[in-house]
Order: structure tokens, then C-alpha cells, then sequence
């Protein structure tokens, strides 16, 4: 069981997040790769994707053994770029610390402890597995991964208005109670009792498209408390309709700059462009003036700010060459 303790600065600090986070979002992914008891509804997903993961992401196997990842890895984030930068920020005894609680005694490889040394080559290792991971598990998903953010997000804004905080957060949990300002989560007994003391910082709701299991909590002393919850149609994510006729562009572009020629399906400023695909603005940029440079976008200015759109040519090769004309 799972125990959350609020004070009443807790209950006016509870927030549900406006974004989606690509990082632990992926996390949940990679964990419902080595989650075998889900064989019946996850295992062509799981087959398809392992066999299309690229060398640059094993080293992540490495990293969370047995399905356990070190505390150091959980952070928000609104883009990718947000999450690999807060990992890399962590402090050199957080990294010792998750790194030997996952190990339990056990020698972790060296790759691995140079992280905890700063060693630069061991930070690039892991910052190109997380990228590729990302490239190959969640681009394809990312817009059914928003629009599914954004549909829990309106749920959960007329269930508070519709019948109170204290019976939201009951229904995200079934078979959960809010009882004397403690949340009870059921969990499977052999995993006990864990008690998590929100200490008047709040806590941060986040629905997970990918990990069906039980909550996934992030409780850290310094920042308040961020609960990942189960939500969506409880089936595997799968690229949107089309996306298959689409591979071999990724194969040539990237499925980042795929998926942002894909997101102007009308035309959108950096920033929206950023916030569509899960990007910076920067990389978000970057990305739109090396299409821009191959003839796959145009750039209106207007005063300080930028709208980006399609031209024909992108129109043709995302449609397969079916385009009228």
C-alpha cells in the first residue's frame, strides 16, 4: 500500500500537469519493455520496438537493472532537452546514491560509476542513449501522447469543478480512500507499506499513456511531490495512420524533424512547434532551418515573432506522392 500524507497546504497546492514530459514518459515506456506479465496486450508492442532499438540505446540496460532506474533519472521537464539537462545537473552524491541503490552491493559497470566521477564521456553515453531511446520509443507516439495530456487534463478539470478534489483523486486510483487527509493506494502486498509526507510542498498530477501498473511517485525534499498516474485507453500507443508510409523519411530526415514537418498541420511559431513535438525552442529552430534549407518549410516574420509552414514539396512527400497536381 501506498500512503500520502497531506497537510491542508498540501490540498491547496495540488496541481495536475499542463504538459506532458517527455523524460519520464519515456521512462514508463522502457519500463513496459521489460514488464513480461503484460505479454497479452504489450507483447507485439514490446517485440516491434526491440527489434527496431538502436545500438546507442543499450547501455540504458546497464543503467536500470532489473527494471529499476536511480532517483537520478526521475525528473520533469516540459521538452527532452529540459529532462537530459536536469540529469545532467544532478549532484555528484545523488548519482553515487542512486547508482548504489540499484546495484545493492553488486559492482556496477565502469561506464557507470565514471557517471558518478563526471566523467564527460560516461555523460555522453547516456545522453545518446536517452535521445536515441526517445527517437525510436516515443517521437512516433509523441502527438497521440499531447493529445491524450490533453484530454486527461480537461477530465480532470470539470471532475474537480463537477465533485471536489478529495473524489477526483479517488477515481484516478480505483479502489483507493482519502481518509483524514491520508491517500491510500492498493498495492500487491508483498510490496508493504511505503509512506510519502508531502510536508506542505504539494503535489504535482501526471497522467503516463505507457506504464499500466501502479503509481509512479517522484519525492524529493527540495520540490513537491509528482505522481504519474495510469491513464488513456490502457492499449499499446502506436504511431498515427500513415506513419508507416512515413518510416522510410525517418530514416532520411530523422523522426524529430519528421515529426515536426508532420505538426504544421497548419502553420505554428517556434515556441508552438517546441511545445508540439516536446523539443527546446532552440532545437525546435534548429531543426525548421535545416528543413527550411532543403526546400520542406517556409518562415514567415512578423515584428518579433516567426510562423513556420509546409511548402508543396513537404506536402508531396508526407503524403506518399498522392498530392493533387
Amino acid at each position: 500500500m501506498i500512503r500520502i500524507h497531506f497537510t491542508a497546504d498540501d490540498f491547496a497546492r495540488v496541481r495536475f500537469a499542463p504538459r506532458p514530459s517527455p523524460v519520464p514518459e519515456l521512462h514508463a515506456a522502457l519500463m513496459m519493455l521489460a514488464a513480461p506479465h503484460e505479454e497479452p496486450l504489450f507483447g507485439r508492442w514490446r517485440n516491434r520496438l526491440l527489434r527496431s532499438l538502436p545500438r546507442a540505446v543499450e547501455p540504458l540496460a546497464g543503467l536500470v537493472p532489473d527494471g529499476q532506474a536511480p532517483a537520478f533519472l526521475d525528473v520533469l521537464g516540459d521538452t527532452l532537452d529540459e529532462g537530459v539537462a536536469l540529469i545532467r545537473d544532478a549532484r555528484p552524491e545523488f548519482v553515487r546514491t542512486g547508482i548504489e541503490q540499484v546495484y545493492a552491493g553488486r559492482p556496477a559497470p565502469p561506464w557507470i560509476r565514471a557517471l558518478h566521477g563526471g566523467t564527460a564521456d560516461a555523460w555522453r553515453t547516456l545522453d545518446r542513449a536517452l535521445r536515441a531511446a526517445h527517437e525510436t520509443v516515443l517521437a512516433p507516439v509523441w502527438p497521440s501522447v499531447q493529445d491524450l495530456h490533453r484530454t486527461e487534463f480537461t477530465r480532470h478539470a470539470l471532475a474537480v469543478a463537477e465533485h471536489g478534489l478529495g473524489a477526483t483523486l479517488t477515481h484516478l486510483a480505483p479502489g483507493s480512500h482519502l481518509r483524514d487527509g491520508v491517500w491510500e493506494w492498493p498495492t500487491p502486498r508483498a510490496e508493504g507499506v511505503r509512506e510519502i509526507h508531502l510536508g506542505g510542498r504539494g503535489l504535482i498530477l501526471r497522467p503516463t499513456f505507457h506504464w499500466r501498473r501502479g503509481p509512479l511517485i517522484q519525492h524529493r525534499a527540495e520540490c513537491p511531490t509528482a505522481l504519474a498516474y495510469p491513464a488513456g485507453r490502457g492499449l499499446p500507443l502506436v504511431p498515427e495512420e500513415g506513419s508507416q508510409a512515413e518510416e522510410p523519411l525517418a530514416g532520411v530526415l530523422g523522426r524529430t524533424r519528421l515529426a515536426l514537418l508532420r505538426s504544421l498541420d497548419e502553420a505554428r511559431t517556434t515556441t508552438g512547434l517546441a511545445r508540439r513535438i516536446g523539443v527546446s525552442n532552440a532545437t525546435a529552430s534548429a531543426h525548421a532551418s535545416a528543413l527550411r534549407a532543403a526546400g520542406l518549410l517556409t518562415t514567415t516574420r512578423t515584428g518579433r515573432s516567426v510562423r513556420h509552414a509546409r511548402t508543396p514539396l513537404a506536402e508531396l512527400l508526407l503524403t506518399g506522392g498522392t498530392a493533387d497536381g
